[in-house]
């Protein structure tokens, strides 16, 4: 779905009108004026916008109020947050970011904020959030902010279509036939140049945490943590499913269908490498074939790279999956603290405001600013944006303050644009999330880190065929005799004080 050009002109007038606006204001407990509503926003720009913009004031048109955004750079953002959270000086909406940071969890269960659930079903924006994010944002099982929404699911397998072609091999859409193209790429000279120099996967350092993760899930693991059959909560690295899956891994890489360093490469240095043709599979974000081919072509305009886009990669009896790359579409909360927001009918307030801006309208002044001054559509859509350096200015800052980043896509004319987003938004009817996202554990918050890397110098040691299986299991158990079994116990706890 996209906005229309009536849609974008009718948000240039509300824009361009720049009137008075009495706005209807909360109790007002941010600075400034007392008849705004005060919004601590994100900032990932190095440019501020100047308040009373064109931006501030359409969005001011739409939610029907005054608002003074108050904004955080992202640079400063733990720092200035924890100040504004321990000294209770906060605005009448904050952004709160979402992957699990351990301070903002517990202002969040501080009792500082309102628990916004029972409300939403009142809005008609707020009350069609995804279910699935809702469960998501939730922590030990209430909501103490909006969610914002991103796509819950990006990954999938690419595979270069030319040297599929060059082989005659189909795209493969199981475990079995993607081994097949692994192995066929690296000893079969896909690249038609008469030396051994290609591999199958192209993997990087982050294999654990990234792109063997996303692997196996197609078996069967969860997505960090999962439950059993008996409501216990495990981590999912120590399942027979994710141990069948780094069995087939380190297979392949002993064929040399995964590169040889891939322990030490770094994300760039993966980049680089695919683009100069020495892997033809890459575990990433669906959004990134057309990294690849702009990469390769920067280098060689005549490269003949062309990618297949996968997303529905299947093993044995296990269901369609794929294991969430974005904490399930949550990317944080805006949160209403109590102090600012008093009473019920305050608290409304604000939620109707956020609800004002879950719209196309708001979407797309915060994305693409105003059209024939910031952006103008061609004939099939697609955005141009008119002056780079004002829509950074003035329309940028605002994209880390949308309601969610899924409520329209604009056709592009980049290759392979298209087709990514469509196949991300499929992923979503498939996309399998942490169990233990929304629980909450104090041996977690001080002693994960440490777990994880135990775990995660086990499993390169065992791919490269440094330690066996039974070598890696004794790791697990003896992390389970510890810190790791603290951990799956305290959210079994937590997972039946929420379930029960």
């Amino acid at each position: 779905m996209r906005t229309t050009r009536k849609l974008a002109a009718g948000i240039a007038a509300l824009a361009a009108a720049s009137v008075a606006l009495s706005g209807c204001g909360t109790a007002g407990g941010g600075s400034g004026d007392s008849d705004a509503i005060t919004w601590m926003a994100a900032l990932h720009t190095p440019t501020t916008p100047e308040p009373g913009g064109a931006i501030e004031t359409g969005l001011e048109e739409l939610a029907d109020v005054d608002l003074e955004f108050q904004w955080i750079p992202d640079a400063s953002r733990d720092e200035k947050l924890s100040a504004a959270l321990a000294s209770n000086t906060l605005a009448d909406i904050v952004t709160l970011p979402g992957g699990g940071i351990t301070t903002v969890v517990r202002a969040l269960t501080s009792g500082q904020f309102w628990d916004i659930e029972e409300y939403l079903g009142d809005f008609p924006n707020l009350s069609q959030i995804d279910p699935q994010i809702i469960e998501a944002a939730k922590i030990d099982g209430h909501l103490y902010g909006v969610p914002a929404q991103k796509p819950k699911a990006r990954y999938g397998v690419l595979v270069r279509q030319d040297w599929l072609d060059n082989l005659g091999l189909e795209v493969p859409h199981t475990i079995e036939e993607l081994s097949d193209v692994a192995r066929a790429f690296t000893n079969d000279d896909p690249d038609g140049n008469g030396k051994d120099d290609t591999t199958g996967f192209y993997d990087r350092s982050e294999s654990f945490d990234v792109g063997f993760r996303s692997l196996s899930g197609y078996f069967g693991a969860g997505s960090v943590f999962e439950l059993t059959d008996d409501d216990e909560v495990v981590a999912a690295y120590g399942t027979d499913a994710f141990k069948e899956a780094m069995e087939w891994y380190r297979g392949l890489y002993e064929d040399g269908a995964v590169n040889g360093d891939f322990v030490t490469v770094q994300k760039q240095n993966q980049q680089d490498g695919v683009a100069q043709g020495k892997g033809g599979i890459v575990v990433t974000g669906l959004f990134e074939a057309k990294n690849y081919a702009a990469l390769a072509k920067s280098s060689n305009p005549d490269s003949p790279m062309a990618w297949a886009l996968i997303n529905d990669i299947t093993y044995d009896d296990v269901p369609r999956r794929i294991l969430t790359d974005t904490n399930g579409g949550m990317g944080g909360w805006y949160a209403i603290p109590k102090s600012q927001v008093k009473t019920e009918e305050e608290l409304r307030e604000v939620l109707g405001v956020l609800d004002s801006l879950l719209t196309e309208e708001a979407f797309s002044l915060m994305t693409n600013g105003i059209e024939g001054t910031h952006f103008e559509f061609d004939d099939q859509g697609s955005v141009t944006i008119l002056d780079q350096t004002l829509w950074e200015q003035q329309v940028q800052p605002f994209s880390s303050s949308r309601m969610s980043e899924t409520i329209i896509t604009y056709p592009s004319t980049l290759e392979y644009v298209d087709e990514g987003n469509e196949k991300i938004a499929e992923n979503a009817d498939y996309a399998v999330i942490n169990v233990a996202q929304s629980l909450t554990s104090e041996t977690f918050d001080s002693r994960w880190t440490e777990v994880q890397q135990h775990v995660r110098d086990a499993y390169n040691k065992y791919i490269v065929g440094q330690l066996e299986m039974n070598d890696y299991e004794a790791v697990i158990d003896e992390l389970l005799a510890g810190d790791l079994g603290k951990i799956q116990d305290e959210y079994t706890i937590a997972y039946a004080e929420v379930n029960g």
